[in-house]
């Protein structure tokens, strides 16, 4: 039986009175999307924060491939392949499409980061980037500064980072924000594909897209795992239903 690539065991946080999780064990399998749903305020952000390093949790284990991640911090996990995508975007925002993409690939060789113009001639860096942000469907905006992308595109632009990095996981948090309904069915159609080449770890709030993408679903309400399972199995839980996707109804 293939082992996990991301297996989290009992993890918990608390924010002074607040348990922003708590005691929560999921795993995420090779070539899999796992969808992690819940109510605003449930606990997921925080959950990706302390899967990719930005926060640490009180207790309890992350690994990833077989590595134990307590105490690396963001960038070490980003080297090893646990690849992000942020809620609110995290963007050089005067720098191009293009070169936000470069200094991912760059960082993937293993030199420093080169700020100056004739990076933008290094072949090695260019033809990578532009891969990229033709995967993601952005070449067309790949000379403009980040900051003049529409929301959407931004998150397109975050995921083309990732891609960059060479990453082993993906943790999506909520990619679909700031999507119309055709760039979201977009987005749908290439994570869908994506997992062939990583598995994800997919917060989302749209439900469309979760179930059409999900080969599990674990609902977070209150920072605990109240249900793990299918998309019928989720979809039929009257626990569920009641916590969760009764008040979206």
């Amino acid at each position: 039986m293939a082992e996990p690539v991301l297996e989290i065991k009992e993890l918990r946080k608390t924010f002074g009175a607040l348990k922003a999780t708590d005691g929560v064990s999921l795993t995420l399998m090779p070539g899999e999307i796992h969808a992690l749903i819940g109510p605003n305020g449930a606990g997921k952000s925080t959950l990706i924060h302390q899967i990719s390093g930005s926060i640490r949790p009180d207790s309890g284990t992350i690994r990833f491939l077989g590595q134990d991640m307590a105490g690396l911090d963001m960038a070490a996990r980003a080297r090893l392949g646990l690849g992000r995508s942020f809620q609110i975007s995290s963007l050089a925002p005067e720098f191009s499409a293009m070169r936000n993409v470069m200094l991912a690939a760059q960082a993937r060789q293993g030199s420093s980061f080169r700020f100056f113009k004739p990076v933008m001639g290094d072949r090695s860096l260019t033809g990578p980037a532009m891969a990229m942000l033709e995967r993601v469907g952005l070449a067309s905006r790949a000379h403009l500064p980040a900051a003049e992308l529409s929301h959407g595109e931004r998150r397109q632009l975050e995921i083309a980072i990732a891609l960059a990095l060479g990453s082993k996981c993906f943790l999506f948090d909520e990619p679909m924000a700031g999507m119309g309904p055709e760039g979201s069915k977009a987005l749908t159609a290439f994570l869908d594909g994506l997992r062939r080449e990583a598995p994800i770890l997919l917060v989302e709030h749209d439900m469309d897209a979760v179930f059409a993408l999900a080969d599990r679903i674990s609902v977070l309400v209150y920072g605990r795992v109240v249900a793990t399972g299918s998309v019928d199995e989720i979809r039929n839980d009257p626990e569920v239903r009641r916590a969760y996707l009764g008040e979206a109804a």
